[in-house]
């Protein structure tokens, strides 16, 4: 798990195995399994300087939740 300093996303957990990204979301604590999002996502989000921007733009309604 790799924790976030952002306010849009608290923490991450990727599994290469399963290609599965999973996301914990501030607001309501609950983690949400995002299927299919290849590293290169993953390591994207990591970096990106809006985690928010990156998530909606590059996660959101691109993978299946």
């Amino acid at each position: 798990m790799q924790y976030l300093n952002s306010s849009a996303i608290h923490a991450v957990s990727y599994n290469p195995a399963s290609v599965t990204l999973a996301i914990q979301f501030p607001s309501s604590g609950r983690w949400f399994d995002y299927f299919n999002v290849p590293d290169s996502v993953y390591q994207g989000l990591l970096v990106a300087s809006s985690k928010g921007r990156y998530f909606n733009a590059y996660i959101r309604d691109q993978y299946a939740a």
